[in-house]
């Protein structure tokens, strides 16, 4: 990760290499944080940062959950960010603001302890590689299961969960994969370690429901509304693991993965193997957009 010259950290820009912590504050040791992964676009038409208020929102939604509260506004945040990144002349970027549990005392118990905010930016390319977005990539059933909503909240992007996600990522990159798909506690499709799933089969996009254990993906729900725009008809629901292995097409979205292919699944073929129809014009309507500034959606946050 190359560095940048500011961070932003409870309310002041401060140099990259001060922004730290206590070791005895309460995230070091019971994982208490909550975070979000937005991007920043040097589209043909300037610098914007792809739907900035929902990805806030989202972060408040998250610290809800865990009764947490941020102790800056929505607005504030978000006029924080773009300061950021303009601070660091930045044209575009990858924006991480993280909330967490700091230093006052130890034990399970959080509430005591004050909570920090955090906003920071660096340079980031294609998450799975830009061969990736072109391509399509290989994934694997995980052997590891994602935890049910009545263990720890799945809506809540919280950095606990992502113990999880470790597991499914380092099992996939060990046994030559580029991802993990992960099933629920029932054994029906999930998502990624990072990213939600949507299959095609007979012109009819699906992807799993909320009960499946999958976090309310933000460029998920930018690929039903395309979909919506491109009257693509789309199913939201429960996706028995073997669907997979007969659907026509599959691809990941995330806010780092944007729009990634599939091209098979356990060593099994995916349609023909490559990127199909529907997943290429999906991808062509969200790099219109985060690639050439065509917004109609009001997505966009210019700087």
């Amino acid at each position: 990760m190359k560095s940048t010259k500011f961070i932003w950290m409870n309310g002041k820009l401060i140099p990259w290499e001060d922004a730290t912590i206590h070791v005895l504050s309460h995230v070091v040791h019971y994982g208490s944080s909550w975070f979000e992964g937005i991007r920043c676009y040097k589209t043909k038409k300037g610098s914007a940062v792809f739907k900035l208020h929902d990805h806030l929102e989202r972060l408040f939604k998250s610290t809800k959950i865990y009764r947490t509260k941020i102790p800056y506004s929505l607005d504030e945040l978000s006029e924080a960010t773009l300061d950021l990144v303009k601070a660091n002349n930045l044209e575009s970027c990858y924006i991480r603001p993280v909330v967490f549990r700091g230093f006052s005392e130890l034990g399970v118990y959080p509430l005591r302890c004050p909570v920090d905010t955090v906003i920071a930016v660096w340079e980031w390319g294609s998450y799975l590689g830009q061969d990736s977005l072109e391509m399509g990539i290989d994934v694997m059933t995980s052997s590891w299961r994602r935890f049910s909503g009545s263990s720890l909240p799945s809506m809540a992007k919280a950095g606990g969960n992502y113990m999880n996600a470790q597991l499914i990522k380092m099992e996939a990159l060990e046994n030559g994969y580029a991802e993990g798909l992960v099933l629920d506690s029932l054994g029906n499709i999930s998502e990624g370690s990072g990213e939600n799933i949507f299959l095609v089969h007979r012109g009819v996009l699906y992807t799993p429901p909320l009960s499946s254990g999958i976090l309310t993906g933000i460029t998920r729900s930018v690929v039903q509304q395309l979909a919506v725009t491109e009257s693509i008809e789309i199913r939201e629901e429960v996706i028995p693991r073997e669907f997979v292995y007969t659907a026509d097409e599959v691809f990941l979205t995330g806010t780092a993965a944007e729009i990634t292919p599939v091209r098979s699944v356990d060593r099994i073929s995916i349609g023909e193997g490559k990127p199909g129809p529907v997943t290429r014009l999906i991808q062509s309507r969200f790099f219109d957009i985060t690639r050439n500034g065509n917004d109609t959606f009001g997505w966009l946050t210019w700087l």
